[in-house]
């Protein structure tokens, strides 16, 4: 347990970060999956969709810093990659 009112806050404040930053990777997570199945599926409309969807979520984790730029561009340009094998 903190000690001191600002430890307090700072540990209120990371909790509060880590349940919102863990809703955004959850989300990346599950339209990622998806995102695979329409390609192993071959089904290149939907793989397309989850794509769009996919690339704008990870673009705005990178932008509000749960994940880093790099981490984010690597991603993309992988799942353009499988995309393309379509």
């Amino acid at each position: 347990m903190p000690i001191k009112r600002s430890a307090a806050k700072a540990l209120r404040q990371s909790k509060k970060r880590e349940l919102r930053n863990n809703k955004i990777k959850v989300n990346i997570n599950w339209l990622r999956r998806q995102f695979l199945k329409a390609v192993v599926g071959k089904n290149k409309k939907d793989a397309t969709d989850f794509y769009l969807k996919l690339q704008k979520s990870i673009d705005r984790a990178a932008q509000k810093g749960v994940i880093k730029k790099n981490t984010a561009a690597r991603s993309k340009s992988r799942l353009y990659k499988r995309l393309k094998q379509i």
